[in-house]
């Protein structure tokens, strides 16, 4: 498999990888109060997948194989399924062993456990239980093991490794048996407890303020707008960090004066993002498919197995599923860990595009296998560690006026990062966080289930 850069009025072809130019559970907790305006929004009330777009329907027809009922049945229980497998996290504690979906309506969540002893109480969340050997924690921690090593090692022919959350395993692809073995063993890895899948594929960057839209870097190499954000007062887009240095020049579709890159990360992590210049303007749009707009609502991860869509500006608007979080990719360019791998397809000039999962912003285009003629695999990097790592607030459709992003606190407040299981406090009460997300106004915690359970 070839390595191809940012498209530079034609496609390069370069060898290497590349990216593209994601015992005993406690008795629950009282319900929140019911406000006396009515009845709390429900999860998919919440984070928009109740209203869906056109643009996402459609892909999501054409792409994954749905009727019209289907399509908006799926993003429905993908948004409840990610609420109730927060709950189950939060109970289970060191137990928990991972979530995911499965079924073409997403119909059916999973909830691994070490503890056969908590199986009827995930059944009583709507679940279904798995019992495994080994926890999440485990299983990171053995990851974090191949990412060490990946600093001291070659991993030209070891591009791939991840925890398979439903196959309770850590997996390294690889050219050859070979390889894996001494990429594990450099680890301090035993060869048993990794999984290892030998294949000839090899993730390459796809280079080539509508997220989807063209872009151009110092007049020459072509990625794609992922979301606009604002940073203050100033505004801008997230995109990937491989499409260009801190201090590069921008030009937008239209070959006009966009901006500058502001921040950029690459390898070791993919993000970047460039302030603009008027009279471009941060919008809460994804360019759908036909010229139509998909507006960005929020942040909040989607769990393995849920639908997601991305735009780029070769190849438009296709949709996939997420099959891996926290990936590692070992590009010809460096290493990049915690991408998200899914069955979306793409190609060069991709790069930076985002992925929306109904109307929640899940990340940035890097790299990927294939094209959008035979399929193939992408990564993305998570739009909420990008956000987190340069403070940017994500522009919304509905969004009120956010604070200023920064480290975790013990208050709430909006415009923050929270990953699942943090803990804060509102109103004098305490809440953990049911799926990672960055804070919008109007989701305070009392008011949000969706996100957050009283404790």
């Amino acid at each position: 498999m070839v390595h191809r850069h940012a498209v530079t009025g034609r496609r390069v072809a370069l060898t290497a990888l590349g990216a593209l130019v994601a015992t005993g559970i406690p008795a629950a907790v009282a319900a929140e109060p019911t406000p006396a305006a009515g009845p709390l929004p429900t999860a998919a009330q919440t984070l928009g997948a109740d209203r869906p777009s056109a643009p996402v329907l459609r892909a999501m027809e054409r792409d994954l194989g749905l009727t019209p009922a289907q399509a908006s049945r799926r993003l429905v229980n993908e948004a409840e399924a990610g609420t109730r497998a927060g709950r189950l996290r939060n109970a289970l504690g060191d137990r928990f062993a991972g979530a995911w979906l499965r079924g073409s309506t997403s119909q059916e969540l999973v909830v691994a456990t070490t503890d056969a002893a908590d199986v009827p109480a995930i059944k009583a969340e709507g679940a279904k239980a798995s019992v495994v050997k080994k926890t999440l924690r485990d299983l990171r921690a053995a990851k974090e093991k191949l990412d060490a090593a990946a600093a001291r090692v070659g991993t030209r022919e070891t591009p791939l490794w991840y925890v398979d959350i439903p196959g309770n395993r850590v997996v390294v692809e690889a050219g050859s048996k070979t390889a894996a073995a001494a990429f594990v063993k450099a680890a301090g890895l035993d060869g048993k407890s990794v999984s290892v899948k030998v294949t000839a594929n090899r993730p390459r960057l796809m280079e080539d303020l509508t997220g989807g839209d063209a872009y151009y870097i110092d007049g020459t190499a072509r990625c794609s707008i992922g979301f606009s954000v604002t940073k203050g007062e100033q505004e801008g887009f997230a995109s990937a960090g491989h499409c260009g240095k801190q201090g590069a020049k921008t030009t937008g579709h239209n070959k006009a004066d966009q901006g500058t890159f502001q921040a950029s990360t690459f390898p070791g992590k993919d993000m970047s993002w460039v302030a603009v210049t008027d009279p471009w303007k941060a919008t809460p749009n994804v360019k759908g498919e036909g010229g139509q707009t998909v507006q960005v609502a929020g942040s909040v991860q989607a769990l393995v197995g849920a639908a997601v869509c991305r735009s780029g500006s070769t190849t438009g608007w296709h949709c996939g599923t997420v099959e891996q979080h926290d990936t590692s990719v070992s590009y010809a360019e460096g290493r990049v860990d915690g991408l998200t791998q899914t069955t979306v397809c793409a190609e060069p000039g991709d790069s930076g595009g985002p992925y929306v999962s109904g109307v929640q912003a899940q990340g940035v285009t890097s790299g990927g296998t294939g094209d959008c003629t035979t399929g193939g695999t992408t990564f993305y990097q998570p739009v909420n560690s990008l956000l987190s790592e340069f403070g940017l607030t994500l522009k919304t459709a509905e969004a009120e006026s956010p604070e200023p992003q920064g480290n975790a606190a013990p208050t709430w407040a909006a415009g923050r990062v929270y990953e699942a299981g943090v803990t804060v406090t509102h109103a004098g009460v305490r809440y953990q966080c049911l799926q990672t997300h960055q804070a919008q106004g109007p989701w305070v915690p009392a008011h949000t289930p969706a996100l957050w359970q009283r404790v």
